[in-house]
């Protein structure tokens, strides 16, 4: 198949992109380069730098590769920045995303895996969250995401797109050559093992910050799920297998299980065997204080099921990726 992956250089997308081509698929990548980095993007795959709300770009990319399918991962997704710059959040993850579609619709291609965000319902109500748990976002990066899934809806009811949308928390982990390296980094367990790096090498820190002690939870910290970025990306492909089946499913993708801050932490000072100091600051705005979600729907539809579904094998793999790469891709 032919597949354009938005997003392809960055994080998961250039996991998945990975993954595709270990599958023999033929794989063309666009991305900003805003996070990602052009050193992840599998050398056989055909990159494209720009944006994925480009639609002359996008003609180009779909007219010259003939593009079947499409997994798209672009987006901004920080969630403390969507509350004070919502404006952007709108125009890149609904304007744009909508460009893409119709490129799409343009050029008779139909079939699209997006990569939405558990964000989408807000306070939970009940944990694990499962796909029927009302959605209320409570930051613009949410309110962005579900705004486009709506938006699919439509797609699929009136142009016939198949599509699937994935809900997750947080990705984490790393592959073989793939890690997480963004630019602002704001994930928790990037930023605690690069402080474990500093510890390491007698590098001061730049401060590990654990935002909130008086969450109603276990140790007063919050409290997430982790996915294996490797199990994530096989879940898209997974998904995209599967859409003459499931044509306008969404899926909630998580452990089932989650754990506090001060865990993620306890944890990493055992793999890592290093002590690493962090101190508490304020809470951030539109951060809740539980979110974990159930993988069931797609473990019974598809019949998905996580290669790595312990956090200490998701850190483990991290920090040996990190041990590698101390500055990330940069040289």
């Amino acid at each position: 198949m032919n597949i354009l992956v938005t997003g392809g250089a960055g994080y998961i997308g250039s996991i998945c992109v990975e993954e595709l081509v270990k599958q023999g698929h033929s794989v063309s990548v666009i991305d900003n380069l805003q996070e990602g980095h052009r050193e992840a993007v599998q050398p056989k795959a055909v990159f494209y730098e720009g944006s994925f709300g480009d639609k002359q770009l996008l003609s180009t990319i779909f007219k010259t590769h003939k593009i079947d399918a499409v997994i798209h991962f672009a987006a901004e997704t920080t969630v403390e920045f969507s509350m004070t710059d919502p404006q952007l959040y709108f125009i890149n993850n609904v304007v744009n995303g909508v460009n893409l579609l119709e490129v799409m619709k343009d050029n008779g291609c139909k079939r699209f895996i997006f990569s939405s965000t558990a964000a989408t319902f807000g306070e939970p109500e009940h944990t694990p969250i499962d796909e029927k748990h009302t959605q209320k976002p409570i930051n613009a990066y949410g309110e962005s995401k579900l705004m486009f899934e709506k938006i699919l809806d439509w797609y699929h009811s009136a142009y016939g797109f198949k599509f699937n949308a994935f809900r997750y928390f947080n990705a984490a982990g790393a592959s073989e050559r793939l890690g997480e390296d963004h630019r602002h980094e704001s994930h928790l367990i990037p930023i605690v093992l690069k402080t474990a790096l500093d510890v390491q090498n007698n590098r001061r820190t730049k401060g590990l910050k654990v935002f909130g002690q008086d969450y109603p939870t276990k140790d007063g910290t919050c409290v997430r799920d982790y996915i294996h970025v490797v199990d994530l990306a096989k879940a898209h492909i997974l998904a995209l297998e599967n859409l003459e089946i499931h044509s306008n499913a969404k899926y909630n993708m998580g452990n089932g299980k989650g754990f506090s801050v001060l865990e993620v932490i306890e944890i990493a000072k055992k793999i890592t065997g290093l002590d690493i100091p962090f101190e508490f600051a304020k809470k951030r705005a539109g951060d809740p204080a539980i979110l974990v979600a159930s993988s069931d729907k797609i473990s019974s539809e598809a019949g998905w099921k996580p290669d790595y579904p312990s956090l200490e094998t998701i850190i483990k793999t991290a920090w040996e990726w990190h041990s590698r790469h101390p500055n990330g891709y940069s040289v």
